[in-house]
């Protein structure tokens, strides 16, 4: 058990393996405790770093470089007669560990950082750094490094001292990472895909639109060809406002666009009502019967109010021309 230097790290973790410059004073110390600090709360477990370079800058102030050499246990604290504050450290570097799970959890943790590596358009560099890597731990603590990672989880992967922990850690969140990238992935293709389709349909419909005004059947055309046929139907003044306004929308969506298809199927439907044709009645009650019987199968109420109507119809025209016999008027 040691005393070090406390060198306190705000919102920043540093690893063993590590190599951090940064604008403190440390005096004369050759080593020193890194550890990660937020919000005047310090995690348990810090970084023994050495002191390799010391720098003065300029107006007086002072830079080191720090390699992060292993893990640390800080314990009791005291201040020292310079004011600064030094604390017991447990130190504990990484054995290296004989267990086959653990040589199975480097196997996995290096396809899934490979994998991410790829989705990245990793050039090579990154990848054999992380395949050079021979310690368990040290592979371990390459989570570390990624920016993706927030805070506490990188404390919480610096105060794993069991290297196994460590591991199943560091492809727990590497897994998660991976996930998340091949969701993006998956959404950009979507997106992609989704705007060359729309593009493709852009390209499709101007084609076609060309091509209908060499067969002069341009919107203009139809929209004519509409107004004429509704003009031509016969409708009641009301159906015949409704069929123009729906002429207006199709002229302002125009062929091509979504609703066209259904406004032309209304409007289709619209002039194809006889609205001014009349047939010639034919008041044979026994007649309708056996057509209704034929067309529809029940409705037996229905049937029976429409065979009543037409027989009081031909009763009052029979009552009719014999009225007019009797005044002469026939």
């Amino acid at each position: 058990m040691g005393h070090l230097l406390l060198v306190p790290l705000e919102d920043i973790v540093v690893f063993p393996n590590m190599s951090v410059n940064l604008t403190v004073d440390v005096g004369d110390e050759e080593r020193v405790l890194l550890v990660p600090r937020h919000e005047n709360a310090y995690a348990k477990v810090g970084t023994v770093a050495a002191v390799t370079d010391r720098v003065r800058l300029p107006g007086g102030a002072r830079a080191v470089t720090l390699d992060g050499l292993h893990r640390g246990v800080a314990g009791a604290a005291h201040t020292d007669p310079l004011g600064r504050l030094r604390v017991e450290v447990e130190e504990r570097p990484d054995d290296e560990p004989s267990d086959g799970r653990v040589r199975e959890l480097e196997v996995e943790y290096r396809a899934v950082v490979e994998e991410i590596l790829e989705l990245r358009g990793d050039d090579g560099r990154i990848a054999a750094f992380v395949r050079s890597i021979t310690e368990a731990g040290a592979l371990a603590d390459t989570a570390g490094y990624s920016p993706d990672f927030t805070f506490e989880q990188k404390v919480e992967l610096l105060e794993k001292l069991d290297i196994r922990e460590r591991l199943e850690l560091a492809l727990r969140l590497q897994r998660e990472r991976l996930a998340e990238m091949q969701v993006r992935r998956r959404i950009r293709e979507d997106v992609e895909s989704g705007a060359a389709k729309q593009q493709r349909e852009y390209i499709l419909r101007r084609q076609l639109e060309s091509i209908r005004k060499e067969l002069g059947e341009d919107d203009a055309s139809v929209a004519d060809e509409y107004r004429t046929k509704i003009a031509e139907a016969g409708m009641p003044d009301a159906v015949r406002e409704q069929a123009e306004r729906e002429l207006a929308r199709l002229e302002r969506v125009g062929e091509q666009g979504g609703e066209a298809s259904m406004i032309r199927t209304y409007l289709d439907w619209l002039i194809s009502v006889p609205w001014s044709k009349r047939s010639e009645e034919r008041l044979d009650p026994v007649h309708a019967r056996e057509v209704l019987d034929a067309d529809h199968h029940g409705l037996d109420d229905v049937k029976n109010r429409i065979v009543e109507y037409l027989a009081v119809r031909k009763l009052r025209e029979e009552r009719g021309i014999q009225e007019d016999k009797r005044s002469g008027r026939s």
